[in-house]
């Protein structure tokens, strides 16, 4: 347990600081997650068309 005052704040905040970095990691992964699923999906979908366009011609 810290006794000067610096140490306290650093002590009491510190956790709060560690898991909001957590958090904000987690998020930035999901979210990074999606959007290569949406482009590949995106990338799927025009494939799929094309084909479809090119059998019906």
């Amino acid at each position: 347990m810290p006794h000067n005052v610096i140490g306290g704040i650093l002590y009491a905040i510190g956790p709060t600081i560690l898991v909001g970095g957590l958090f904000w990691f987690a998020l930035r992964a999901i979210f990074r997650a999606d959007k290569n699923e949406r482009a590949a999906y995106t990338a799927i979908e025009a494939e799929e068309r094309a084909r479809a366009e090119a059998e019906e011609a």
